[in-house]
């Protein structure tokens, strides 16, 4: 319901949410066209990114993890995501999980990591230069840690003779 208290509108906190996923598919295809991502795999990449995306926001929001152990909790069922829909659509995992994981890298923090050392604010910059690698790093741990369980069914190492 939006409202009228004290002249400011108020919107309900779920459209806040909807819009941050709508938002996430979007930016997660549009990676994957810049990435020659075929065609057919656009919606099942833009829900892998958005998945992990909105673990990330609730991560934040609404349980007060820090942003490199949000990144951490959002990679593990992203990465998931990434598998099941590489295998669902007989493809390898890198076309879900490199578009997928696009929301969640630290692309400011290095920008800015890389800003305060070009003016030499070096206290900024080992303080930004901290946060991003704790967030990059939390990306590869989760990528590492799904993608070393094994695959139901037996799809591991299957190969046409």
């Amino acid at each position: 319901h939006a409202r009228i208290g004290g002249g400011r509108m108020s919107t309900p906190l779920w459209t806040n949410y909807l819009t941050q996923f709508v938002v996430a598919v979007v930016a997660t295809i549009s990676f994957g066209i810049t990435f020659h991502v075929p065609k057919r795999h656009y919606l099942a990449g833009g829900l892998t990114g958005a998945v992990g995306w909105m673990v990330y926001i609730f991560g934040v929001e609404l349980f007060a993890l820090s942003p490199a152990i949000a990144t951490l909790v959002a990679t593990l069922p992203l990465t998931g995501c990434a598998r099941f829909f590489a295998i669902r659509h007989k493809a390898p995992v890198t076309i879900f999980l490199l578009p997928g994981i696009f929301p969640l890298v630290p692309g400011a923090g290095i920008y800015y990591t890389a800003y305060y050392f070009l003016q030499g604010e070096q206290e900024l910059f080992a303080s930004k230069g901290g946060e991003t690698f704790k967030v990059a790093l939390a990306l590869a741990l989760g990528i590492a840690l799904v993608c070393s369980l094994p695959l139901p069914g037996g799809h591991e190492g299957k190969r046409k003779s």
